[in-house]
């Protein structure tokens, strides 16, 4: 039988391992340490057990439990819409008159629309509808189509020149700039346009703009650069500006007009969800008087 050796500092047992003359002392973890960690193993083999845990080809374990956070998730997602239920079955049989009239059924549709809002729009309008070059700013009063809640309901059901829907709001800003107005016709124009929005400008050729602007582009904007909304032509007696406002910007437009393109989320949302968008763009602050009935 072999004789324990004993550290002569410490006292400790050794176990025999030695490297370089420094002694390995025999020093065990403490039993509740032990215990611990042999608990954490049986509680980690049980959990993966009674909880998806372990992985498959297409999928994974489902458990003893039969739980999983995405049913989880689904079952509170059933629960909210059926709690909404009687609130969306409302707005579906209320015109827009009757919601804005009941206080809570309307906070209630411009809750949804902002939510709404947050998923399908924002990539355009910007999570504070301001918009940005080439994407309207939906919280002002420049609507190039109306900005009552019917007119906003028809955009959104619709869209503006898409492509994927026979109803879209459609407008086309002809390119002036291939062979209609020469590029001092254009400039000229330009400068007609700059003097309707109070903006500096040479006023010698805004006179030759003027008849111009008459022959070409009153149909559309108007006689004072009011826009049409029957036809989508821009205001331009503001200084709220799609494409911008400068000069330069000016004439890109009439050369080669932009034409932007928003989608018709009638096939993508469902009726009470467009309602609640209307709702809510109505309410962000540029939204026009209700006609009633």
């Amino acid at each position: 039988m072999s004789k324990i050796e004993r550290d002569d500092i410490s006292g400790t047992s050794t176990t025999g391992h030695e490297w370089d003359g420094i002694k390995e002392l025999n020093t065990p973890l403490p039993r509740w340490w032990l215990w611990t960690f042999y608990g954490t193993i049986v509680w980690a083999l049980a959990y993966s057990v009674v909880y998806p845990a372990w992985p498959l080809v297409n999928s994974a374990t489902s458990g003893l439990f039969g739980y999983s956070s995405r049913g989880e998730v689904a079952k509170e997602i059933a629960e909210a819409a059926g709690a909404q239920g009687e609130w969306r079955d409302r707005i579906k049989a209320a015109d827009f008159g009757q919601i804005s009239q009941d206080p809570k059924l309307f906070e209630f549709a411009r809750a949804g629309g902002a939510a709404a809002f947050k998923v399908n729009c924002i990539q355009c309008h910007g999570s504070g509808a301001a918009g940005g070059k080439g994407y309207p700013n939906l919280n002002d009063d420049d609507w190039l189509w109306g900005g009552t809640f019917e007119e906003i309901h028809t955009t959104l059901q619709n869209g503006v020149r898409f492509a994927g829907d026979n109803e879209t709001r459609f407008s086309q800003m002809p390119a002036f700039g291939d062979g209609m107005l020469s590029p001092d016709e254009i400039s000229s124009t330009a400068e007609y346009v700059l003097s309707l929005s109070g903006q500096p400008h040479d006023a010698e050729a805004a006179a030759k703009g003027a008849p111009l602007y008459a022959a070409n582009c009153v149909s559309c904007h108007g006689e004072r650069g009011e826009g049409v909304r029957d036809v989508g032509g821009a205001r331009l007696n503001d200084a709220i500006w799609l494409y911008g406002g400068g000069k330069e910007s000016i004439v890109a437009q009439i050369t080669r007009p932009r034409q932007g393109v928003m989608p018709a989320w009638g096939g993508r949302l469902d009726d009470v969800t467009i309602k609640e968008l209307a709702i809510y763009v109505y309410s962000l602050g540029g939204g026009e008087t209700l006609q009633r009935q």
